[in-house]
């Protein structure tokens, strides 16, 4: 029986075949040397039917092969047991899919918790004096940083958003933004010490390049409490002052070790 005809026996394509002969699942009784042919005998189709059906229930090929000799009996039992794994694997799944479920929502009433505090921080800050700004510019700012963080609540992969706020210990994160200045990845672009407000040294660093990464280290005397207020105000600051820019920031603000003010403004080495 030529593979053609042995193909429309097993209800079969001869590609199907040819990959049963490939793995060595169903050799051909036959190859003509000559021609390459293949040939079966019409009692291969129920070996057919044995490895198609083993396939489709998903057995390996190395499972397949140890069961082509066996019993009806033993591939009965065969069965029983995969469909037991595969129940076992179900239900993790399904589990999995309730714990993601779980701690998707507690994530998200996590960073709403975080948002909230933030926005509070926000509506408690002045930025008369730091920034030399009037409310009503003030107020857009925080509406626009309030819209981000909104905006990040509906992120689908929301397990990835960054806030401020973490638990990470302050001295330990002190100590590598420290570092941080000392990366070869990084340049200072800008610095300044021992200023008293931003407002009378923002326009010396307030233009960024277009494309490009910054970072904005600050470490200040501890009046300026409302690190939160601070940190987002000069980041919508410089967003506003760049629209239309292709630009990535991140800002850090911590208590300064001698009581003075300390910035630095970094850019990403290409």
């Amino acid at each position: 029986m030529t593979i053609k005809e042995f193909a429309s026996l097993c209800g079969c394509n001869p590609q199907t075949l040819r990959y049963y002969d490939h793995t060595n699942l169903l050799k051909p009784v036959k190859v003509d040397e000559w021609t390459g042919y293949r040939y079966y005998d019409e009692e291969q189709a129920l070996s057919f039917v044995k490895i198609k059906n083993l396939q489709t229930a998903g057995f390996t090929i190395e499972e397949i092969k140890a069961l082509l000799d066996a019993s009806d009996e033993e591939v009965y039992d065969a069965f029983t047991a995969k469909i037991e794994e595969q129940r076992d694997r179900l239900q993790k799944m399904l589990d999995l899919r309730q714990s993601y479920q779980n701690e998707m929502a507690q994530m998200k009433i996590k960073i709403k918790e975080v948002v909230d505090s933030i926005k509070k921080d926000m509506a408690d800050y002045d930025p008369t004096e730091e920034f030399g700004m009037d409310k009503a510019t003030y107020d857009k700012h925080t509406a626009d940083v309030t819209k981000m963080f909104e905006d990040m609540l509906d992120e689908t992969n929301i397990e990835n958003v960054k806030l401020p706020g973490d638990t990470e210990d302050y001295d330990k994160k002190v100590d590598i933004d420290k570092e941080f200045l000392k990366n070869p990845v990084w340049e200072v672009v800008y610095e300044n010490h021992g200023w008293d407000f931003v407002k009378d040294f923002y326009d010396k660093f307030s233009q960024l390049e277009d494309g490009k990464e910054y970072s904005l280290l600050f470490l200040v005397r501890e009046d300026k409490s409302n690190r939160t207020g601070f940190s987002n105000t000069i980041m919508s600051m410089l967003l506003d002052s760049n629209e239309g820019k292709n630009r990535k920031l991140n800002c850090n603000v911590y208590f300064s070790e001698d009581n003075k003010n300390h910035f630095w403004l970094l850019k990403k080495r290409v």
